[in-house]
């Protein structure tokens, strides 16, 4: 018995030894270690030159875009059509949407579950979708399949049949979906941005235009905007041009119609002489008993894609400051200093002559003047403060650092020329993307900021009886409109 008693002390202090001599060891290795308080700045961003863009124009007035890469045996395949929802009737609100979501849902050989088989044993995938400036329809699969991949969405994009049934099961979906987005912050803060500030009708659509929408809209809509000289097919991958070619030729080279009208660019933005308040209206969508609310700052501005270059590039380094990521000022101040959000984000969305601007964060209704005076102070900060090189060379790298990466894949590729030639652009503004991002100052920022954010809207979604008293603190000389989410009438600028 005595004998295990020493032994245990024996181990024991072994033990405390052994235990003594590595923290002795680590004390050592940090104390020789002493991490850096300041991490080390980015490099300068890689040089960039993508392979060489091949164009074509089919008789039939289709341009054909090809880019070979060797890298991998694959090809994405993206169809452009100049049209999306600039192009439809804001009283058929959402036709545009409703046109491509539905080209893969029926055509004279297929139906909508053989199309996806058929997709599916290819191992292929086939994506269709419309946005504010144009609507698309994309395919990525293996080189080798790559002509019966087209074959099926060509068919889809040429001849879709929008069978009734499936209209009907569409349309029963979207609006159980708006029944559900009429009563999240979120949602109705973009619906109600796009109608009160941006001057637009929502691209998806609201729960009345939809239910407006029939089968012969959709043909229509078709027929009018789905024609050769109003597409850009782009081919990105393991591809020769000449196959390419081919492939259009083949799948493409019978299409036929007649160009749509011109498009109108977009609702002219009042120029005003002097700067406005950096918030010119304050509005309050009462939503009562409401998990919590969303805090947005709107704007329409008289700068679009096809304006000045240096504007287009100081609003995408602006963006990377003020919204755009983890470590941008809003999610730092809102989310990571005080912990009101679980994302705080801003960002731009283009038009020809135009362009909307938003900057976003939901949080807890007893906070949601706090979030919206913090928005309105980073704001403010852009527009008189210049921003200091210690914060410029990071977060360019961060737009830099998300171009490059959007490239690697086929179908990124593919996306970026898509959207370069839906404004008529020419794809060589790729490979000058990076060098243009380097060149925007300090000063190209702020003044961006003077010339374009005053004036916006501030719009809070939420519960008003939580946070309306401490709103009028906050903003004490801010005359605040409210109107009930229950009486929002989405077709009329004026909500009401």
């Amino acid at each position: 018995m005595s004998a295990r008693r020493d032994f245990s002390i024996v181990y024991t202090f072994i033990k405390g030894l052994a235990i003594s001599g590595s923290l002795l060891a680590l004390t050592a290795v940090s104390i020789g270690q002493t991490p850096s308080e300041t991490p080390p700045p980015p490099g300068e961003p890689p040089g960039l030159t993508l392979p060489d863009v091949k164009e074509k124009t089919l008789p039939n007035g289709l341009k054909v875009v090809v880019v070979q890469r060797r890298n991998v045996p694959l090809v994405t395949a993206s169809l452009l059509v100049r049209s999306g929802a600039s192009s439809e009737q804001p009283a058929k609100a959402g036709v545009a949407s409703m046109t491509a979501d539905m080209l893969p849902k029926g055509t004279a050989f297929a139906t909508s579950t053989q199309i996806a088989q058929q997709i599916d044993f290819l191992g292929a995938s086939l994506g269709t979708g419309a946005g504010w400036n144009g609507s698309s329809a994309t395919v990525t699969v293996m080189t080798d399949k790559l002509g019966k991949a087209l074959s099926i969405m060509s068919e889809c994009v040429v001849r879709p049949t929008f069978p009734a049934k499936e209209v009907a099961l569409y349309k029963k979906q979207a609006m159980d979906g708006f029944k559900v987005s009429m009563k999240q912050p979120g949602s109705l803060l973009s619906y109600v941005s796009a109608v009160y500030s941006f001057m637009e009708h929502p691209a998806s659509g609201t729960e009345s235009t939809v239910r407006r929408i029939r089968r012969s809209d959709l043909v229509k809509y078709h027929k009018t905007n789905y024609v050769p000289g109003n597409a850009v097919l782009v081919f990105t991958g393991d591809i020769k041009p000449e196959t390419a070619f081919g492939y259009a030729r083949l799948f493409f080279g019978g299409w036929s119609g007649e160009m749509p009208p011109a498009r109108k660019s977009g609702d002219a933005v009042e120029t005003l002489s002097e700067r406005p308040p950096t918030i010119n209206r304050m509005l309050v969508i009462n939503l009562p008993d409401s998990g919590q609310a969303a805090v947005g700052f709107a704007n329409a501005l008289t700068t679009g894609r096809l304006g000045s270059k240096r504007d287009f590039f100081s609003a995408t380094v602006l963006n990377s400051v003020l919204g755009g990521g983890y470590s941008a000022r809003l999610n730092q101040e809102i989310r990571l200093k005080r912990g009101l959000s679980y994302g705080a984000r801003s960002g731009f969305s283009w038009r020809p002559g135009n362009s909307t601007f938003l900057a976003s964060a939901q949080t807890k209704n007893e906070s949601a003047a706090q979030v919206a005076e913090l928005v309105k102070i980073e704001i403010e900060k852009l527009i008189n403060e210049s921003i200091a090189n210690t914060e410029m060379v990071p977060r360019k790298a961060v737009v830099t650092g998300s171009f490059g990466r959007s490239l690697q894949t086929n179908s990124g590729l593919a996306n970026q020329l898509r959207n370069l030639y839906a404004f008529g652009l020419d794809a060589s503004e790729l490979n000058s993307f990076m060098s243009s991002v380097q060149e925007i100052s300090a000063n190209d920022i702020k003044g961006f900021a003077g010339n374009y954010l005053s004036g916006g809207d501030m719009i809070i979604v939420g519960d008003a009886s939580k946070f309306m008293d401490d709103l009028k603190k906050r903003f004490p000389d801010q005359e605040v409109e409210v109107i009930d989410a229950a009486k929002l009438k989405l077709n009329r600028a004026s909500l009401k």
